[in-house]
Parts: structure tokens; C-alpha cells; sequence
């Protein structure tokens, strides 16, 4: 050792005298070195007397000081040690109760201070001295390891004995001393690993204590104090209290206020809740995983879902299940999870991509819950109704038949598939084929789960887009009776089915009653209709006082909430800005308003400025003042910006069935195109009844007519796919 054969600065000194030296420091040594040695030799003793079940028994008081004085006398051990080592050695046995009155004479406090000198003391810069120092440094550490272990164990009798509150107590305790003791914290070199374990040990059994006693919040401050204060843990024991921490914040039901002012570091983050929080000490443990300092433990993953499904945060659960290792999750089943992340998020393009890898025939083409997905996804997008009706198809077939709920789900899902194919279908015959599988399907799904209001609510949508208004309204009602009323959209249903008996009053208590139900920020659909009732009740100031209510609250909503892409879109369950303004001009116009009309074009036109809906408008505000040209080109405009806007495709028919019989070929095709998309518009088939009879089919006009007629009969408010 070249460091044996040099002084501090440098200097070389000769063996002899090295040799000298060393037989020196060994003289002075040995006593602390005969301490030590006798001290493990006991433990050994002790451990190996635990093993032999024949030798437990209770001592007595009396035994307790004989043996105890015994030890001292023969290992040169003071009081506390010595009874250390004999509390031990009883609760090696399995006698609690002994090992606790053995415990119960130790004064921490007072070996604290014979501890504290020797063990916090920087150590002497001479070698002789260092060599002297560092042998009576382990001798300290032997001797608190044996003394805070013995703590260690009282607080272990007292759980097992039922009290958790002493026993937490004293387990706070050996943590104190261990700060008092090495007030810098427990440096990483130069510590008796027994030392070192009893601390992790006591460390990691604090908050377990204090959760078993009821005391939540001090658990709160004792995991707090395990991961901030300098302990030494192992990557480990301290991965093990994160989690625990992290399953308490989100399962103990304890509100946790946040960390105190002294544990924060500027710039740091600092978490406002439990569930921030936890989330954040699950990230912690997952980054440990990834630098390979810690084991994989799945339960981990499990928990950040739960987390952050519970805030909304699904696109970054999928960052994270992105960034485990390949072999960790099946392929499929990563797919799976990362779809359900991304449909949660609103990505539905994307987990649909990610559901198609998953169903190809060379990986899962069977997987029901893919399958049930895939089909709920492309019931949501009329473009895609064809490619849900395959996956529901497969999935009705790959049910098993003992599994009701998930046949009841594919035939819903394939109900819904075949609802929406069936708007876009190219002839009145395959729709009407279309629309009757699709109830059929609704039915057998209802059958299979009576208990699923989702199915009822669909089933109540299909017959009143087949204007069986009578099954509507039963469906309504049940719905709302399934869900209690909390449901806005079950209100709504009831309210349009009763407009399109032309029940308006009634629409409207119900309307009010919906209001009454709902929550303030969610009263928006239900504010329009009552305008929309207003308007059909030929009361058009009172329309007016609600489309302006409806404007305060989406004005408070986006103040709230901040503007999302100038106000334009909307949640499902919300109105934009700019809907409202756009009702209000139509609603001015409709009034010969014409000053105030345009006024609310001009800020529906600022939140969007090109919009078929706007452009429609326009042309209508034109149209009424007789500005023929003008409207045609509104019209057009309107139908070049969305190319399926029905609206301006009939009042461009119908314009043009106005213009002389040149043009009613033109306008025969604009209408007919409109019914193609839109079967039920009562307007396109009131003037292509007028291009007809115009043209001299008479018999092609009275259908129409009557086809008229009839819709008006059952023409909600508000079209039923608004819902």
C-alpha cells in the first residue's frame, strides 16, 4: 500500500520506522478491535441460539440484569449495548413481550451522545491518528448500529403487538438520532452496512406505521422525509417507498397539501395535488427503470394509467408506453393500449391506424375488444361506416355466445354502422335495406342487454330519422328513465321528438326541466333549442332574449377556457361562438332586420371567415331583398367551400325553379342531389315538387308534395344528427 509508506505531505519515511508506527497504532487499536470482534462474535452466538426452537423462553427482570451485567463484565459492553444484544436475542426467539422490557431500559438519548462525538467528528489529517480514528469510528458505528437496531425491533414488538402508535414513535425516533448523529446527512462511503440497513429498514417502515395507527398525515410527512432527507437508500428501498407513496396519494383518500416551503428548490416543480403528485413520483420510478437502476414492475404502469386517465392526459401514458423496451408488452396488446390512449385523446385517425395493424390477418384478426374498437370508431365518421360494418360483423361472429354483454356491444356498434352507411347510400332502396338491418341490429343488441341506455338512446336516433316518432319518443323516455335525467342529450332527444309532433310547449317544459338538470357550463345545446322553439312558436323577440343568453354563456366559456382555433369548434356537447351569431343573423333576417343581420354576419365571418353556413346566410339575406345574382353567387360559393351542404344546394334549386323552364333541368339536379344526402328535407322536395310541375310531370310533383307534406308533419327543430 503506497499510502502506508508516506507522510501527509508527500515525504518518504523508512520501514522500520513504518513498521514502528503500525505496531503502535495496533497497540492503541486492539482494545476497540477486541470490542468489536467480541461484539459479532456475539451476534453470531445470538443467531444461531435463534435458530433452536428448544431454547425459547421468557426471562424475567431478574434474569434480564444477571445476564446483562454478565456482558458487560466479560465484553467490556455498557448498558445499552449490552441490553441491545439480549433484546435481540429474545426477539430472535420469538418472545415479544420479553424483548420489549428488555428494550425498554435502553436510553437512546444518552447513547446518542457517547455516539455523536465519534461519528460526526472529521477525521484526523496524520496517518497514526487516521488509522486510530477510523478503527474507533467502527467500533462507534458496530456499537449505534447495535443500539438503533435494538430501537428498530422495539417499534417491530410493538406492531406486532398491536400497538401502532407507540410503534411508530419509537421508530421516529431512530431517525431523529440517526439525524443527530450524522447532522450532514449519512454519507455515501465509511458506514457500517448493519448501520446502514437499520436505517432503510426504519426508513421504510415509518409510514407503514403511522397508516396502520390512522395518523395519514404524519405518514404524509414521513414519506416526504424518507425521499427528501440524505438517508443513503439503495435504488431499491427507495423505488419501493416512491410507489407506495404514490398508490397512497391516489387510493388513501388523504387530500395532501403540498410540500413545505424548506424542501422546495427554486425552479423546481412543485405539485399542486395528490394526483400530481403521484404521477410524478411513477415518472420518477419508470426513468430509474430506463437507466436500468431499478427492476421492471408492472404494477407501476398499471398505476400511471390509472393516473392519468383520471386527468385527462392519455397522450402522454402513450409517450410513455411508446418508451418501454420491445418485450416488456406484446406487440398487440402495445397497439391495443396505445389506441385506447389515442381515442381517449380525440385521435381517432390514428388508433384506427394502430387497430389495423392489430387486425391484420397475420397478427390479431380475432381480437374482440380490437374489433368492438375499430367498429366504435368508424360508427363516429359517416366515410368510414362500411369499413365498421366489417369489423362489427366479425366481431358478432367471434363473440363468444355465453358472453351476452359483448354480442349486445358488436350488435350495437354494427347497428350504428349500418345507420350511418345507410345516409350515404346511392338509392332509396339500398338505404331503406340499410335501415332496417340497422334496427334489426339495435333490437337484437337491446335483447341481449336490456340494462344499456346507449343502445336505447341509438335505437330512440334511428326510428326518428325513419320519422317512427311514436318508437322515438318511447325510446326517449326510457333513456332518460335509465339514466336518470343527469344525461343532457336524452332531454334533448325528447325535446326535438315532441317539436316534430309539433308539441312545442311541451318541447319546451322539457327544455326547461333539462335546464334545471343541467350544469351551468353545460346548458349551451339546451339554450339553442329553447331559441330554435321560440322561432317555431313565431315569438321572435323572446328567441332573441335566449340567443342572447346563449352569447353570454359562450362568451364566459371562452374567457374561461381560452379560445380554441378562433372559436370554431366545439365539443359535442358545447355551442361556438360563432353558432350563435350565425343564428342570430338568420333569425335578424327572417325579421327584415337587415342592419342588425349583417352586423352578426360580420362576427360569425371573424371567427371563420370561410364557412358554407355563412355563405349560405349571406345568400339568404340577399335573396329576400330580391338580389338575385348576388345570392346565386353566395350559394355557390357556399357549395364550392363545402361540397355536401345541403341548404345551399336547395336554395339554389329552388332559386333557380324561378328563373324560366331553361333552368329547371339545373335545379331538378341541385334538388335531387340534396335528397341523395339529405332524404328527409322537407324544402328540397316541396321545390323539386315545383320543378316538376313546372316541367309537367304532374304526378312526380304531387308525390313530392305529399312527401312534403308529410315531413312537415314530423320536422323537429333542429336536425336529429345534431345530436
Amino acid at each position: 500500500m503506497a499510502a502506508a509508506g508516506e507522510s501527509d505531505n508527500g515525504s518518504e519515511v523508512s520501514p522500520t520506522a513504518a513498521g514502528a508506527g503500525a505496531a503502535a497504532v495496533a497497540a492503541v487499536a486492539s482494545p476497540v478491535k477486541a470490542k468489536a470482534r467480541a461484539l459479532m462474535e456475539l451476534e453470531t452466538t445470538s443467531a444461531s441460539a435463534a435458530s433452536e426452537s428448544s431454547e425459547a423462553r421468557v426471562v424475567d427482570d431478574g434474569n434480564i440484569q444477571e445476564a446483562e451485567s454478565s456482558l458487560r463484565e466479560g465484553l467490556s459492553l455498557n448498558y445499552e449495548e449490552a441490553r441491545a444484544l439480549l433484546g435481540r436475542l429474545e426477539y430472535q426467539r420469538g418472545n415479544v413481550e420479553a424483548a420489549l422490557r428488555v428494550f425498554d431500559g435502553i436510553d437512546l438519548q444518552a447513547a446518542i451522545q457517547r455516539f455523536q462525538p465519534s461519528l460526526s467528528e472529521k477525521p484526523p489529517s496524520k496517518r497514526s491518528n487516521k488509522l486510530r480514528s477510523d478503527s474507533s469510528n467502527s467500533g462507534s458505528q458496530h456499537a449505534a448500529s447495535l443500539v438503533l437496531e435494538a430501537i428498530y425491533l422495539k417499534s417491530m414488538s410493538l406492531q406486532k403487538l398491536g400497538k401502532a402508535v407507540e410503534a411508530a414513535q419509537q421508530c421516529r425516533s431512530v431517525l431523529d438520532a440517526v439525524e443527530s448523529i450524522f447532522q450532514r446527512g449519512i454519507p455515501d462511503v465509511m458506514v457500517e452496512q448493519k448501520l446502514q440497513e437499520t436505517v432503510s429498514k426504519s426508513v421504510e417502515l415509518l409510514p407503514e406505521l403511522w397508516k396502520q395507527a390512522g395518523a395519514y398525515q404524519e405518514a404524509l410527512a414521513s414519506y416526504r422525509r424518507a425521499l427528501l432527507s440524505q438517508w443513503n437508500l439503495d435504488d431499491e428501498c427507495c423505488t419501493r417507498i416512491q410507489k407506495r407513496f404514490a398508490v397512497f396519494l391516489l387510493y388513501g383518500g388523504v387530500e395532501a397539501s403540498p410540500p413545505s416551503l424548506a424542501s422546495q428548490t427554486e425552479g423546481s416543480y412543485v405539485p399542486k395535488n395528490n394526483l400530481e403528485e403521484a404521477i410524478l413520483l411513477l415518472m420518477i420510478i419508470l426513468k430509474k427503470w430506463y437507466l436500468g437502476k431499478t427492476h421492471w414492475d408492472p404494477s407501476v404502469m398499471e398505476h400511471l394509467t390509472f393516473a392519468l386517465s383520471l386527468c385527462g392526459q392519455t397522450s402522454v401514458l402513450a409517450k410513455h408506453l411508446e418508451e418501454v423496451l420491445p418485450g416488456i408488452y406484446p406487440r398487440t396488446e402495445r397497439w391495443y393500449s396505445l389506441a385506447l390512449c389515442n381515442y381517449a385523446a380525440s385521435h381517432n385517425e390514428a388508433a384506427l391506424n394502430l387497430l389495423r395493424k392489430l387486425l391484420n390477418k397475420n397478427e390479431s384478426p380475432g381480437d374482440i375488444m380490437a374489433l368492438l374498437l375499430a367498429a366504435k370508431l368508424c360508427s363516429s365518421n359517416y366515410s368510414l361506416a362500411s369499413e365498421g360494418v366489417e369489423y362489427a360483423r366479425r366481431a358478432v361472429t367471434n363473440a363468444d355466445s355465453s358472453d351476452g354483454h359483448l354480442k349486445s356491444a358488436a350488435l350495437h356498434f354494427l347497428g350504428s354502422c349500418l345507420a350511418k352507411k345507410s345516409r350515404i347510400a346511392s338509392s332509396d332502396h339500398q338505404r331503406s335495406l340499410l335501415q332496417t338491418e340497422a334496427l334489426k341490429s339495435l333490437n337484437e343488441s337491446f335483447s341481449l342487454d336490456r340494462h344499456n341506455p346507449d343502445v336505447i338512446y341509438d335505437m330512440g336516433i334511428e326510428y326518428a330519422e325513419q320519422r317512427n316518432m311514436h318508437a322515438a319518443l318511447k325510446c326517449a323516455k326510457e333513456y332518460i328513465d335509465a339514466t336518470g335525467g343527469s344525461v343532457s342529450k336524452g332531454w334533448r332527444l325528447l325535446s326535438l321528438v315532441l317539436s316534430a309532433q309539433q308539441r312545442y310547449s311541451e318541447a319546451e317544459v322539457v327544455t326547461d326541466a333539462a335546464l334545471d338538470e343541467t350544469a351551468k357550463w353545460e346548458q349551451g345545446p339546451l339554450l339553442r333549442m329553447r331559441a330554435k322553439l321560440k322561432v317555431a312558436q313565431s315569438l321572435p323577440m323572446e328567441a332573441v332574449e335566449a340567443y342572447r343568453t346563449l352569447l353570454a354563456l359562450v362568451q364566459a366559456q371562452r374567457k374561461a377556457y381560452g379560445t380554441i382555433k378562433n372559436g370554431t369548434e366545439e365539443d359535442d356537447d358545447k355551442v361556438s361562438e360563432f353558432e350563435v351569431w350565425q343564428g342570430l343573423a338568420s333569425l335578424y333576417a327572417s325579421l327584415s332586420y337587415w342592419r342588425d343581420a349583417e352586423i352578426c354576419l360580420q362576427k360569425a365571418k371573424a371567427l371563420k371567415s370561410f364557412s358554407a353556413t355563412t355563405l349560405h346566410a349571406e345568400g339568404y339575406t340577399r335573396e329576400v331583398r330580391e338580389q338575385t345574382q348576388d345570392a346565386l353567387a353566395a350559394y355557390f360559393n357556399a357549395v364550392s367551400t363545402e361540397l355536401e351542404h345541403v341548404p345551399s344546394k336547395v336554395s339554389i334549386g329552388a332559386l333557380l325553379s324561378k328563373q324560366g323552364p331553361r333552368y329547371l333541368p339545373v335545379a331538378r339536379s341541385f334538388l335531387s342531389d340534396a335528397l341523395k344526402l339529405e332524404p328527409t328535407n322537407r324544402m328540397a322536395w316541396f321545390y323539386l315538387g315545383k320543378v316538376h310541375k313546372h316541367d309537367g310531370r304532374l304526378a312526380d310533383a304531387a308525390d313530392c308534395f305529399q312527401a312534403a307534406s308529410m315531413l312537415e308533419e314530423s320536422d323537429p327543430i333542429e336536425s336529429f344528427r345534431s345530436l
